[in-house]
C-alpha cells in the first residue's frame, strides 16, 4: 500500500481521506520511537523551510537525490502559506514510513494548532477533502516530530535557535514534545528563536523566543562539543547565510522565489562522510503555483 501511496503523491494528487488517516497513524508509531534528539549519521542532505510548494520540494529532491539513495534532515515548517501544504506533508510522512531510518522530520513553528489554522493548512483541508479530519491527523502527528536532530554529534540541527532556558542536548532531551508548541519558555524557544548581531540575548520582534548572539552560540556550541548549528525558520536572500565571526552557525532557506513574491535563491546543505559541508542551489520551478492572493500573509511568521 505505502508503494501506491508514494506513486499518488509523486503525481501531485492527494491521499482518500482513509489511506491518510492510516498514513498519519504509522508514522506516528515510527515517530513515537524516537528522541526528542534524532541521532544521524553521515553522509545526511539538510533542508530547511517548505511551507507547503510542493513542487519546489520534488525539484529539491531532484538535485539532491531520491530517497533512499540520499538520506536527509528537515528541519520543520512544511505546511502554510503555499497552495500545496497537504501534498507536502503527505510526501513526506509516506517517505517517513516506507525509509524510516533514511529521512528525519524536525517540528518548526508552523507544525502548530493555531499557525496551521490561521495560515493555510486548515482552509486547505476543507478544500481539498471537504472536512476538517485530515487538519485533525495532520496536527496530531505534529506533536509526534523530533525537536532537533545531531550528526555525528557534531552538528546540531533545529529549527529555529537557542534558549536561555537550555545550556545542553540532554535538557531538549527531557523536553514533553507531545504537546502544542507554547508561547514562551525553552520550547517555543527553540521553535522561534533567531540569530542577531547581539552579543547575549535580545527581544525577538517576531514577539515569541529570542534573539542569541555570538557569545550565547559559542557557549552552546564548546558545552556540547558542536562545531555548527544548522538552522531555518528565516529567508535569506542567498538560499543560505553563516552567522558570527567563527561561522559556527548557518541559516539554511530551501524554497526559491518565496511565494513567488521574493526574489531569492534556496539550497540544500550536503554533509559527506568526513563532515565536510557544501551546498547545492535549487532552481525556480516555472509551473509551481504561488500562494492564493485572497491573504497577505506578514513575513515575519
Amino acid at each position: 500500500m505505502i508503494d501506491v501511496w508514494l506513486d499518488t503523491l509523486n503525481d501531485g494528487r492527494c491521499l482518500p481521506e482513509n489511506d491518510l488517516f492510516e498514513l498519519c497513524m504509522l508514522a506516528k508509531s515510527i515517530l513515537i520511537e524516537e528522541n526528542n534528539v534524532q541521532l544521524v549519521s553521515a553522509p545526511v542532505i539538510i533542508c530547511g523551510d517548505i511551507r507547503g510548494q510542493f513542487y519546489e520540494l520534488l525539484e529539491l529532491f531532484r538535485i539532491g537525490g531520491n530517497i533512499p539513495d540520499q538520506h536527509y534532515i528537515f528541519m520543520g515548517c512544511y505546511v502554510n502559506k503555499g497552495y500545496n501544504s497537504v501534498e507536502t506533508f503527505e510526501l513526506l510522512l509516506a517517505l517517513k514510513v516506507k525509509y524510516p531510518q533514511c529521512i528525519t522530520l524536525l517540528r518548526g513553528n508552523y507544525e502548530s494548532r493555531q499557525l496551521s489554522q490561521a495560515f493555510g493548512l486548515y482552509d486547505e483541508c476543507i478544500h481539498k477533502y471537504g472536512n476538517v479530519n485530515p487538519w485533525i491527523y495532520f496536527i496530531d502527528v505534529f506533536d509526534y516530530l523530533n525537536i532537533a536532530a545531531v550528526v555525528e554529534n557534531k552538528i546540531l540541527c533545529i529549527h529555529g535557535g537557542l534558549s536561555p532556558e537550555i545550556n545542553t542536548l540532554d535538557q531538549i532531551r527531557v523536553i514533553d514534545r507531545k504537546v502544542e508548541i507554547p508561547y514562551e519558555g525553552a520550547f517555543c524557544d527553540l521553535m522561534w528563536s533567531d540569530p542577531e548581531n547581539v552579543e547575549t540575548w535580545a527581544i525577538n520582534p517576531r514577539g515569541c523566543g529570542w534573539c542569541f548572539g555570538s557569545k550565547v552560540t559559542e557557549e552552546f556550541n564548546q558545552i556540547n562539543g558542536i562545531d555548527l548549528i544548522c538552522r531555518s525558520h528565516q529567508l535569506v536572500q542567498e538560499g543560505f547565510k553563516y552567522w558570527f565571526p567563527k561561522k559556527n552557525l548557518v541559516t539554511v532557506w530551501s524554497i526559491p522565489k518565496y511565494l513567488k513574491i521574493a526574489d531569492n535563491l534556496a539550497s540544500i546543505l550536503v554533509i559527506d562522510n568526513n563532515l565536510d559541508i557544501n551546498f547545492k542551489m535549487i532552481s525556480e520551478v516555472p509551473h509551481a503555483k504561488s500562494v492564493a492572493s485572497r491573504k497577505a500573509f506578514p513575513y515575519f511568521l
